[in-house]
């Protein structure tokens, strides 16, 4: 394959809106082998996942794989990461139900269900493309591992309950995970046979399969063996669903109808989709990126995934975002470029203008299953274990998460979390760890007595350490701080000295806070110091002052300057006393 090579101003004009393009155009036949069978890798896993996800969320078969091939394309030019694969996944689809069916259910009104989705999709682009155009990549670092992996478990959790009744052949009712449970134990005593059984045996060739052949395609061939099983036993004579006809047509591009009523509901709901699924995917992404030696751009990931959503939205499909376990797959399979998105995405395309004849009798029950146990890898019950050993307050924001999107919803459980995830910080550096430190004269310097047993108090000097900027939630804590620990001092406190290089910053509240804690130690003779950043120190206090007031606080470079002069106070004063 012949490199195209262009000017190198005009490449780095490209590359910094199409930072995929450079790559393809020197792309080179080396790879192309193990490319196109990790194109074919992933697109085996892609397939029925994205047929099945299709269903998840209410929509007919065809609409997964119009979510799945023109976003693939366009998050290759766009995206920083040359091993993400896009499409739908569980968090989004789950998203994407919660949002839409109290506006309107998937089967009453079909149409009017798309279009909405579809428009909601287009908001989720737009606000993904603001968001990156703002530079708001940093937004990713706000949803904390703990959050996700509630939020994931939840999902799960939803999915798990939501696919008992095609399972099972049973009407399953409800709108929550409770009262499906309720509908499906009423139920239970009355399966459809057929149906059960052909769940039964596809679980057990899906375990089978996972069990001795880790990277093969399972989901495609329980997919496989469900519609052979259907074609030649007749299953859907025998009233086992079946997804039926699926048009062998592209979609066709054309701006989605907006439905301005719904507005309201739904640009609330794509900024919380545009926050998730950008998270999940750059959680993703920078995983593999990790892993292979390369650095992904977050701001302009937003951008790809903007575009992706945008493209999906035009293309009649609905919501995507960064696929873990087709990722997986791809690096599994060797997949390094970012041609491998693109061969996955050909053959996908060449699956629904050839070879859709045969998927109307994959019967529903096989979705079912592969949704069912695609969501049990998500469950991480040993990981929940170890947060729990590591961190308390982790381990209950993972754990509220999951309780709240279980029982109030995907949307409700986000919003608690990120709420709880907001209050902690809050918390944090409302009341922040602080230390007293103590001195090891083998090494000069000062150290946590928490932490270091060698570390010894000085007589007389206080040495304080606040982890955290100084501002006005916090001045009144600080100052409390202080004069607790001058209280609780074994002996008379003479200096109290701050490591000030813990102190990022200083607003109004607290440079007052620091004056009037000068004034009240100097009432008790006691000398105030500040150590690290002196000149910022300096600038910050006399910049909140409109009076030309000396300064009452001592200020030195470093902690073993304070200790030099604190010692020879000491020993003039002692000095003094002799004479």
């Amino acid at each position: 394959m012949r490199k195209l090579s262009l000017p190198p101003l005009i490449m780095e004009r490209l590359a910094r809106w199409l930072p995929g393009l450079p790559e393809l155009l020197s792309y080179n036949r080396k790879p192309l082998k193990r490319d196109v069978f990790a194109g074919l890798s992933v697109a085996a896993v892609s397939l029925p996942v994205s047929i099945a996800y299709a269903q998840l969320a209410g929509f007919s078969p065809v609409i997964g794989l119009y979510s799945t091939i023109l976003p693939m394309i366009v998050y290759v030019f766009f995206g920083s990461s040359r091993q993400l694969i896009v499409g739908p996944d569980a968090a989004t689809c789950a998203m994407i139900v919660a949002t839409l069916t109290p506006l309107v259910a998937a089967d009453e009104d079909p149409e009017y269900y798309h279009a909405l989705a579809v428009s909601l999709t287009l908001f989720t682009g737009f606000f993904c493309l603001l968001a990156g155009r703002f530079r708001l990549g940093f937004l990713a670092d706000w949803l904390s591992r703990s959050i996700l992996m509630g939020l994931l478990n939840g999902v799960a959790v939803i999915i798990i309950v939501g696919q008992l009744g095609k399972v099972f052949g049973i009407g399953v009712e409800g709108k929550n995970v409770v009262r499906q449970l309720i509908s499906f134990f009423n139920h239970i005593q009355e399966p459809h046979w057929p149906t059960l059984l052909l769940s039964l045996g596809l679980a057990v060739l899906y375990v089978i399969l996972k069990r001795f052949w880790r990277k093969g395609p399972a989901a495609l061939i329980v997919a496989a063996a469900a519609i052979v099983a259907s074609y030649f036993l007749g299953l859907a004579d025998k009233g086992v669903a079946v997804i039926g006809a699926i048009p062998s047509a592209l979609p066709k591009l054309q701006w989605p109808a907006l439905p301005p009523e719904s507005w309201g509901t739904m640009l609330s709901s794509a900024a919380a989709l545009a926050f998730i699924s950008f998270s999940s995917a750059t959680l993703t992404g920078r995983s593999f990126a990790a892993k292979n030696g390369y650095d992904i751009d977050s701001n302009r990931e937003f951008i790809a995934l903007g575009a992706a959503n945008i493209a999906s939205a035009l293309s009649q499909g609905f919501a995507i975002s960064g696929a873990d376990s087709r990722t997986a797959v791809n690096d599994a399979a060797g997949g390094k470029t970012r041609m491998v998105q693109i061969f996955a995405a050909l053959a996908i395309l060449l699956v629904l203008l050839v070879l859709t004849s045969p998927l109307a009798y994959l019967p529903k029950a096989a979705l079912g299953v592969i949704l069912i146990v695609s969501a049990i890898g998500l469950i991480d019950l040993r990981t929940f274990t170890k947060l729990r050993q590591v961190s308390t307050s982790e381990f209950r924001i993972a754990l509220a998460t999951l309780l709240a999107v279980v029982l109030a919803g995907v949307m409700e459980g986000i919003l608690l979390a990120v709420l709880l995830a907001l209050a902690r910080f809050l918390m944090r550096t409302a009341r922040p760890t602080d230390y007293r430190l103590g001195l090891i004269e083998s090494q000069g310097d000062f150290y946590e007595l928490e932490h270091y047993p060698e570390a010894k108090e000085v007589p007389g000097l206080l040495f304080y350490r606040f982890e955290a900027s100084l501002i006005f939630f916090n001045a009144n804590y600080f100052k409390q701080r202080v004069m607790e620990l001058i209280e609780t001092s074994k002996t008379p406190v003479r200096w109290v000295v701050i490591d000030g290089r813990s102190i990022n910053n200083i607003d109004l509240t607290g440079a007052l806070m620091l004056y009037d804690l000068s004034k009240t130690l100097a009432a008790r003779g006691i000398v105030m110091a500040l150590t690290g950043r002196d000149g910022q120190i300096t600038k910050w206090m006399r910049m909140q002052r409109s009076d030309s007031e000396a300064l009452a606080v001592r200020l030195f470079q470093n902690r073993r300057l304070a200790l030099e002069a604190y010692r020879k106070e000491v020993a003039t004063e002692e000095k003094h006393l002799q004479d």
